[in-house]
């Protein structure tokens, strides 16, 4: 049985940089802009005890989409809480400019949250990306969280073969730059591809990603999250009670 949790009421400070209903030059303007500020160093505690997964549906008939959170305790991937958020994105659909598109829902779920996760996984890319400004680079500066982004599909760069068996990987490179890596998450599996969002490393991202895999392709906060945003997990508060015991992965 999982074990309850100390919820608290947090208070995070989504800095409000510039407007979501922007042309495409100024959406580009705004990426190159806020790129400098990514911060590829880790501030991922020592041994960190929440993870959390994002993602949205989507949209419906009414062109309203739905953006969740779930976040897991990193000691046994049990769910701890599910936030949802919804509404009809500000931006139209590009290639290269989608955290317009799904920021403004994904944070408005982030708000929501009582527990605070140490990293948060979006299905989606960090700094591979052509002006390295990606979607888990976006909503982590705003959010000031370290955030990764494990995307399904290859946005920018190109990486050597890498093993068949489950932890293999191999770097994604773009322009003679490092911009994320290929991460074998299942044995005979296609890859991930993990970048960096936000205040963490290349390795850290990639460490964390291999842990919250269980059995699948995409890791278990993200695959719940798209769960979660297409309505088959409903919200959840945390169960009260003692707080959860840290535990360091290997």
């Amino acid at each position: 049985m999982m074990a309850g949790v100390h919820a608290r009421a947090i208070t995070l400070n989504i800095l409000q940089l510039h407007p979501w209903v922007v042309s495409l030059q100024e959406a580009s303007a705004i990426q190159s802009d806020l790129a400098s500020r990514v911060s590829r160093t880790s501030t991922v505690p020592e041994r960190p005890r929440f993870i959390a997964g994002m993602d949205l549906s989507p949209p419906d008939s009414n062109g309203v989409t739905r953006g969740a959170v779930v976040v897991m305790s990193i000691s046994d991937l049990e769910v701890v809480e599910v936030k949802r958020s919804e509404g009809v994105p500000p931006f139209p659909y590009v290639p290269g400019y989608l955290s317009f598109r799904e920021s403004p829902v994904l944070l408005g779920a982030l708000e929501k949250l009582t527990v605070t996760p140490d990293l948060v996984l979006i299905d989606g890319q960090g700094l591979a990306h052509p002006r390295r400004f990606g979607i888990a680079c976006h909503v982590g500066v705003l959010a000031d969280l370290p955030t990764i982004g494990c995307a399904k599909s290859i946005l920018s760069g190109k990486h050597a073969p890498l093993g068949s068996e489950r932890g293999s990987w191999s770097y994604l490179m773009d322009k003679h730059e490092v911009v994320g890596a290929a991460l074998r998450t299942r044995d005979k599996v296609s890859p991930v591809y993990v970048s960096i969002g936000h205040k963490v490393d290349l390795n850290t991202a990639m460490r964390y990603v291999l842990a919250s895999s269980k059995g699948y392709r995409m890791p278990e906060p993200t695959r719940l999250a798209h769960q979660a945003a297409a309505g088959r997990i409903p919200p959840r508060e945390p169960v009260a009670g003692p707080a959860r015991s840290r535990m360091e992965l290997n």
